[in-house]
């Protein structure tokens, strides 16, 4: 499984849109990124490494994997 950009390995999470508004009230497009981390965690018995929001990683939705153990 391929490192996915910009979303999260455990919930999904991924690019919110919207707009910066000014006190003129002018509207630009804008982005909010989720605080990702890579994460070498154990998925289907095979070590990979896997991008994870850091709430996902507070919460310990998403284990992960001790160095210098081989998966099997």
């Amino acid at each position: 499984m391929a490192i996915q950009r910009n979303r999260c390995f455990s919930c999904d999470k991924g690019v919110a849109f919207g707009n910066n508004v000014s006190h003129a009230n002018n509207k630009t497009r804008r982005t909010w990124k989720p605080n990702l981390q890579v994460m070498r965690t154990l998925v289907d018995g095979k070590i990979t490494k896997v991008k994870v929001c850091t709430r996902c990683m507070a919460a310990g939705k998403v284990k992960r994997a001790a160095r210098g153990v081989s998966a099997a």
